[in-house]
């Protein structure tokens, strides 16, 4: 599926909003946000009741943490973009299911393809799974993986929803451990050359 930028995503989306699961009307979407020439590309899963009110991905009090972890990192709003899986709220804020996100998926990855971004961020295991399968957050969160994806080379950086940060001070912690080095990744991303020299720094460096 072929876009020439974000606004064209997002106005056949909406076109054709009768064609996804979930979706009654054009504004039950939750569209993702931000600058299409972000370095940084962070995908939730989906949104909650908040943001259906709101129509913006990451506002209740998940996304609050989140945006306010990113600014206390010296993120900027232009450097960010952020999605989610699917762009509609399931049912009392339930897991979204296969059919659903298969529904979304050319519509993520042509976001992804539009944008480019040097990093993406995953928030939690459903968008963590679209890259990395068969691990758990727990295991990889706050590591750096190097994929190939659709024919290109693509930075994941797993991390834990914020969402669990909010239900566990441990995983709080980690959460803004994990972020705290978002800064030194996307140097390491800049400088970085092969795979040996891959494989060293992040294991040095990164975790």
């Amino acid at each position: 599926m072929y876009f020439t930028d974000l606004n064209s995503l997002k106005a056949d989306l909406e076109k054709n909003y009768r064609h996804f699961p979930l979706v009654e009307k054009a504004s039950d979407l939750i569209h993702g946000e931000g600058h299409e020439t972000a370095e940084i590309m962070l995908i939730g899963e989906a949104p909650g009741f908040h943001e259906s009110v709101q129509r913006r991905p990451f506002v209740g009090r998940s996304g609050q943490l989140l945006r306010k972890v990113l600014a206390e990192n010296g993120l900027l709003e232009e450097q960010l973009y952020i999605s989610n899986i699917i762009k509609v709220r399931p049912p009392d804020n339930r897991d979204p299911l296969p059919q659903e996100i298969l529904a979304f998926k050319p519509y993520l990855d042509a976001e992804i393809q539009l944008i480019k971004p040097k990093l993406i961020i995953t928030l939690g295991r459903f968008s963590m799974a679209k890259f990395l399968s068969k691990v758990k957050v727990s295991a990889v969160h706050g590591r750096l993986h190097k994929i190939k994806w659709q024919e290109q080379l693509l930075y994941i950086l797993p991390m834990y929803h914020p969402a669990a940060a909010l239900r566990a001070t441990k995983l709080k912690q980690a959460f803004i451990h994990d972020f705290a080095k978002i800064k030194k990744v996307l140097d390491f991303i800049e400088t970085a050359s092969d795979e040996q020299k891959f494989t060293s720094v992040v294991k040095e460096a990164l975790l």
